[in-house]
This record gives C-alpha cells, sequence and structure tokens, in this order.
C-alpha cells in the first residue's frame, strides 16, 4: 500500500470523536481589558539578568510588536509566558485569573496561548490539510488519531483557516514542498487550529521575499481582534507596517512603549537599537 493511499484511508474514518474538539479555558477574564500581565518578573542566568523587573501588559485582541537588540530579554519574555522558564520573581497572569507560574507548558498551551518560534517546524513528509488536523486540539493518541474522523464542522474549520494562511489551493501539497514563506504560514495555521487566544509570534519574516513579507502583515493584521497577537520582530519596516503600539525591550525591561514614530524619535531607543 503506498503512502497516499494510507493517508485517504485514514481520511476516510468512519468515527467522529469528541475529543478533537477544540477546548477552550472558561476560566479565561479579560474583563479588565487585558490579556497578559506581566509585574515586577526578573530571572537571571548564571549571574547574568536576563530580565530585570519587566512589567508588560498586553490588551484583548491587539496586535503588539516587541523590538530591541540582541540579548534585551524578547525570547526569555516568551519563555516565561509559555512556561519555559520560571522567573525568580514577579507575577505573570492570563486575564485576571489564569496564574501562568502555577502551570506547565501543556497546560499553558491549553489555557490559550500558542507559540511560533523563527524556524517553521511542520510535518514536511505529510500534505498541508494532515497537518492543520495533527495539529487540532485534542487526544492524540496513535489509536484516536488513526480512527477518527473529522466532523463536518471541524473539515469547515480547516478549510476557513486554509482560506486564511492562503494555501486553500495548496491543500494537498506535501508541506515539504511549500515555500519558507508558506511554511511559515503553515505553521501559523497549525496554531491557529489549536483557538489560542493569545499568538506569540517569533521573526515572522525573516528570510521572506518582499512579497511573501506583505502576505504576512496581511494575514497578522487579519488576526487581531479576534486573537491577540503579540510579535517580535528585527525588520522595522515590518513592524511599521502592522504595528499601532510597539514595545522596546533593552536590558530586560521595557525601555520604551508608543507608537513606531514615537520609539524611533525616542533618544533612548536610537541610542540603543534603532540608531545601530
Amino acid at each position: 500500500m503506498s503512502a497516499m493511499n494510507f493517508i485517504e484511508q485514514i481520511r476516510q474514518r468512519d468515527r467522529v470523536f469528541d475529543f478533537i474538539q477544540p477546548q477552550a479555558s472558561s476560566r479565561l477574564d479579560v474583563s479588565h481589558g487585558n490579556i497578559l500581565y506581566l509585574e515586577d518578573i526578573s530571572v537571571s542566568f548564571d549571574g547574568f539578568k536576563a530580565i530585570n523587573n519587566l512589567n508588560l501588559y498586553i490588551k484583548e485582541g491587539e496586535l503588539r510588536c516587541i523590538i530591541g537588540p540582541n540579548g534585551a530579554g524578547k525570547t526569555t519574555m516568551m519563555d516565561i509566558i509559555t512556561g519555559k522558564t520560571r522567573p525568580d520573581t514577579g507575577s505573570a497572569w492570563f486575564g485576571s485569573r489564569i496564574n501562568l507560574l502555577e502551570l506547565d507548558e501543556p497546560e499553558i498551551a491549553e489555557a490559550g496561548i500558542g507559540r511560533k518560534f523563527q524556524k517553521p517546524t511542520v510535518f514536511e513528509n505529510h500534505l498541508v490539510v494532515d497537518n492543520l488536523e495533527l495539529a487540532m486540539a485534542g487526544n492524540k493518541s496513535v489509536i484516536t488519531s488513526l480512527f477518527a474522523r473529522l466532523s463536518a464542522a471541524q473539515k469547515e474549520r480547516i478549510d476557513e483557516v486554509l482560506e486564511t494562511i492562503g494555501l486553500k489551493d495548496n491543500k494537498y501539497r506535501l508541506a515539504g514542498s511549500l515555500s519558507h514563506g508558506q511554511k511559515q504560514w503553515l505553521e501559523i495555521g497549525m496554531l491557529l487550529m489549536q483557538n489560542p487566544k493569545l499568538l506569540l509570534v517569533d521573526e515572522p519574516v525573516a528570510g521572506m521575499t518582499h512579497q511573501e513579507m506583505d502576505r504576512t502583515a496581511e494575514l497578522l493584521k487579519s488576526l487581531a481582534g479576534q486573537h491577540s497577537v503579540v510579535v517580535v520582530e528585527h525588520d522595522m519596516d515590518f513592524v511599521r507596517s502592522i504595528a499601532n503600539h510597539v514595545t522596546v525591550l533593552h536590558q530586560g525591561s521595557v525601555l520604551a512603549e508608543g507608537t513606531m514614530d514615537q520609539v524611533q524619535s525616542n533618544p533612548k531607543v536610537v541610542e540603543v537599537y534603532l540608531g545601530e
């Protein structure tokens, strides 16, 4: 039996399981307007203070860009939000009720926080549509994955995500045959299949063509509102094209915040980053 025939047989499964229905956190409370609260966060590694009394607030539905020189603490900040790194001091809340410091990485993902790393990690030997199905929230044991059939609503959701990420015409292509930019969009789509409320996106346009960068800008802007999106990026032209609000990190804390024009004209920002 060929691999393609095997995949097609799997797609024709005749049972529907509830476990692949996305699970939303019933505890998430954004009634105060913010979806993320980082307060007085500090963390050191071998005496080096990677995060130094960081205070950051992200509003529900906003698109925020985080910029800063290498070593500013951007990656460590995302590690703390997603549970990979525990701070020495401070508090981190998802909405007003979910204490992120009490949860491990899988629990934080289940609560509604998704993270996309700089290098796309897709299942290159599987079809685009199968990548989205495999990313869907729920039990992923071998037995249940092989014998569950997608419901009509779940198939519709996959098609919606394909439309959103611009890969509808590539539904049955192998993910490994996609361009670099398309792989980035597919990974964003894989996160969307888990219905996150907060998306953390690390340097999404590194290595992209100008056309792919423009499409990525459109994609991220389209996600804001339904999702809160935090983008860490070094390309200032790209940041200007998407951001209404920019946060500048330096030496592990917030140096400046505001519009791109405001931060670009800030003398401290020019000195430590934009003027380099």
